[in-house]
């Protein structure tokens, strides 16, 4: 029997896996496929995260350019912004867990039994793996961890495209968080759900564009993201033409936290961690691992607690109130952008991205203090136009339990 079985194998799994290693905590990771298979999606982050945390060996790219578009004119962020190098990530989490002696096994998981002092997961070829502890970290529809239903789940859907263009769909050496600008659309469909384009260049004349909804329920299909994504570059006379990657990504944004009672922990999409505002997560595995697996390191460190006690001072240590209070208050934040029609939407990020780059930065980022937060949030209400002030009293929807749960859990 081990101290925890981790279950999966996407940048969250290896994430905590490393660092539990590092903790000293005797670890076996089960997934379907071996560790080394490619991931497929890209993984972005501010330059001052991964700098924050002595990580920024491992950006493929990066950029200084970084701009947005709500209206006619660029807006430009004044930070950095950098793309992960998929592989190295990978090889890193990799490296760091081999070397702590962290032993992976191909396999699924299909069913868990839970003793006084030790779980028992068995796999679909009849073998059985037993620890003290199992931590689930299979991504947004888990295998064990348990979360309430309450309500339609809105998902950030986004298409997008590696190649080679015959204009450069944007300036050299730019990073474009978002270009709002939607003059390639009839008017009729101006009126339907933004999207927006997240674009980047990668150098030696390659780029990379995708069309990306915020979020709604139920999502955005790929055919409408791919076919807007063609006519916004046709409208700026880009043709595609060689397609190295495509890119397919769609994750829930409004998950409700899971239940902190059950005797299964779970991180990362398992455990909700998807900002609900913004879509990053990446940068919260960065900053939240250390402190997991310290925290399950020092409970395990009593050979008599029970398992249901590591569990619950491991989801604590997770999820603790303050982080809790501004999850529900994000979820909050988005319930109201989801209802923003175009221009609305473009007048909330235009004064969004006035307020003090800490400040917006923080609220991405999810690194202000909750006091900060609220405060960060009430300027944006007192600075912006009368039809933002508008869509943010405008009681419908769930925003009222919502902004229960911030002030009771």
């Amino acid at each position: 029997m081990v101290d925890v079985l981790v279950i999966g194998s996407g940048p969250a799994a290896l994430a905590i896996t490393a660092a539990l290693g590092r903790c000293g905590v005797n670890v076996i990771a089960l997934a379907p496929q071996p560790p080394e298979t490619p991931w497929e999606n890209t993984y972005g982050v501010w330059g001052e995260e991964v700098d924050s945390l002595g990580m920024s060996h491992l950006l493929a790219h990066r950029w200084s350019n970084t701009v947005s578009w709500f209206g006619p004119e660029p807006l430009s962020h004044e930070r950095d912004y950098g793309l992960f190098d998929r592989h190295r990530l990978q090889q890193h989490w990799l490296e760091q867990g081999r070397a702590t002696g962290v032993v992976w096994q191909c396999g699924q998981a299909t069913r868990i039994e839970h003793g006084s002092h030790q779980s028992t997961v068995s796999l679909a070829d009849g073998s059985q793996l037993r620890a003290r502890l199992v931590l689930d970290a299979s991504g947004h529809q888990p295998v064990f961890v348990r979360r309430p239903d309450r309500g339609p789940v809105a998902g950030q859907a986004a298409y997008g495209i590696v190649g080679r263009f015959s204009a450069p769909p944007v300036d050299p050496s730019q990073f474009v968080l978002m270009d709002f600008r939607a003059d390639h659309l009839a008017p009729e469909e101006r009126q339907q759900p933004p999207t927006f384009l997240y674009a980047m260049d990668l150098g030696d004349g390659v780029f990379f564009v995708e069309e990306t909804s915020l979020a709604l329920a139920p999502a955005v299909p790929f055919a409408v993201l791919k076919q807007r994504l063609q006519r916004r570059l046709s409208h700026r006379g880009v043709a595609v033409q060689e397609i190295h990657h495509e890119e397919f990504c769609l994750f829930p944004m409004n998950l409700p936290l899971p239940d902190l009672d059950q005797p299964v922990v779970g991180f990362g999409g398992a455990a909700s961690m998807v900002h609900p505002a913004s879509g990053y997560m990446v940068g919260a595995l960065l900053r939240r691992a250390p402190v997991l697996a310290e925290a399950m390191a020092e409970a395990l460190a009593d050979a008599q607690c029970p398992t249901a006690e590591l569990a619950r001072r491991s989801w604590r240590a997770l999820w603790p109130q303050e982080l809790r209070r501004k999850h529900a208050l994000y979820q909050f934040g988005l319930e109201k952008l989801m209802r923003f029609p175009e221009e609305q939407i473009c007048h909330f990020f235009e004064t969004f991205f006035h307020l003090p780059n800490r400040q917006w930065y923080g609220f991405l980022t999810n690194t202000l203090p909750l006091p900060e937060l609220v405060g960060a949030m009430l300027k944006l209400y007192g600075s912006a136009p009368w039809d933002v002030r508008w869509g943010l009293m405008e009681p419908r929807g769930r925003e009222a339990d919502l902004l229960t749960r911030v002030l009771t859990l």
